[in-house]
């Protein structure tokens, strides 16, 4: 028995569209990040970009769960002494940029390296409904009908 490993002859990357309204950021963030790095696919080799394109819609109507919307802080720094600077989630979503939320998400959810960075390439993310890749012809995952704990119950 051999260890399997896949050449880039052997990488065949489809396009995913991924509806996130409604959909919890966190399980959202999850399977993303799954379909990225190509952890879905028999033939994963973890050195190797076998990750699909993923087009993710409808960022600004993501859902957190709890009192996450209002307390969940984003951080950063200055460079400068006593420069640390801190935005809750909620404002960021209701900002100029609220798909920023998902993509750090699936961001944090890969492994902080090389290979992670190239696969985040593959990630498109927009607010709204509107998206340039219909050229591709992505195919539709629905994330809501997976799990019904995906989306948030009022």
């Amino acid at each position: 028995m051999k260890t399997y490993t896949a050449t880039p002859a052997d990488i065949e990357k489809k396009w995913i569209i991924i509806d996130a309204e409604g959909v919890v950021l966190g399980r959202l963030a999850s399977i993303v990040a799954m379909r990225l790095r190509g952890k879905h696919k028999p033939s994963f080799t973890p050195h190797m970009d076998m990750g699909d394109n993923v087009i993710v819609i409808n960022a600004d109507k993501v859902q957190m769960t709890g009192s996450k919307r209002t307390d969940k802080k984003y951080y950063w720094h200055t460079g400068h002494p006593g420069g640390i600077k801190h935005r809750t989630a909620e404002q960021i979503l209701d900002g100029a940029h609220p798909e920023r939320v998902v993509t750090q998400a699936v961001k944090r959810m890969l492994p902080a390296n090389r290979l992670s960075r190239k696969q985040m390439t593959n990630l498109r993310v927009y607010a709204g409904t509107e998206h340039p890749h219909e050229a591709q012809q992505p195919e539709v995952l629905d994330v809501k009908s997976m799990n019904s704990k995906n989306t948030r119950s009022a």
